[in-house]
């Protein structure tokens, strides 16, 4: 009997979405740093209300479209689950589509109400989903368990196999019925 799947753990959840928001506030620096220095040089209240939210709304726009992109690319993650060796996937195991994606993305803020209780979720829970993982349906999964090769037994009969350093193929052998 084949195991279950091996849900992530709160922890390093949260390790892969802080290398994933320490990449975008890089790239926000970046951006930000280029806006000052191309912008004009008369500063009013005016002038800085309203690259204030011009800044808020790129940001939140680069943050949506980093999250849901990569959760709904054949990655299925982010640049930090992917490091962290995690990914997203819906409650069947199947890869999220970009909608659902989007849809996971913009309920992490209800997550984060409530003192931050629905990503506390996440150590809890049985499949180890927060707040916006059970409203949108997805759930976080580990590598772990794919990166170890499991013997199969349909699979030792064929005529070639990988040593370590290359393919080798075996003299293929008469059929036992002669």
């Amino acid at each position: 009997m084949a195991p279950g799947p091996h849900y992530a753990d709160f922890w390093l959840r949260l390790a892969a979405y802080l290398i994933d928001l320490t990449l975008i506030y890089i790239v926000e620096g970046v951006l930000a740093v280029g806006v000052v220095l191309m912008g004009p040089r008369d500063i009013s209240i005016v002038g800085i209300l309203v690259g204030l939210i011009n800044f808020a709304l790129v940001s939140a726009a680069l943050a949506w479209a980093y999250f849901a992109l990569f959760e709904s690319s054949p990655m299925q993650g982010t640049v930090g689950k992917y490091a962290l060796g995690i990914y997203v996937t819906d409650v069947h195991g199947d890869p999220i589509g970009f909608w659902r994606a989007t849809a996971r993305y913009w309920l992490k803020p209800l997550s984060s109400a409530s003192l931050m209780a629905g990503w506390i979720m996440a150590a809890f829970t049985r499949r180890k989903q927060a707040l916006h993982d059970l409203l949108a349906g997805t759930i976080v999964l580990s590598r772990a368990d794919r990166m170890v090769p499991r013997p199969n037994a349909a699979d030792a009969s064929l005529g070639e196999y990988w040593d370590g350093r290359r393919w080798i193929i075996s003299p293929v052998l008469p059929p036992t019925e002669l």
